[in-house]
């Protein structure tokens, strides 16, 4: 049986660079917060990095998809 390795870096936070941190949490987090759709208050789901994954008719069918989907949900008031 081959034995697999896995990397990891370990990075100074002093030294981190803009792209590693918009990168924190990309494939792990998503953030679920209200949006607007006509008029109306619908759930945007998120990327680490800003970009609009999805969007639900409630908070928590948001969660839901979030968490289905391999990602941990976190909401922003």
């Amino acid at each position: 049986m081959a034995k697999s390795t896995t990397k990891t870096e370990i990075i100074d936070a002093h030294e981190i660079t803009r792209q590693q941190l918009l990168a924190l949490g990309l494939n792990d987090v998503a953030y679920v917060r209200d949006v607007d759709v006509d008029g109306a208050t619908a759930f945007g789901i998120f990327a680490a990095n800003g970009q609009q994954l999805a969007v639900m008719p409630d908070r928590d069918a948001a969660v839901a998809a979030a968490w289905e989907n391999g990602l941990a949900p976190v909401t922003l008031h």
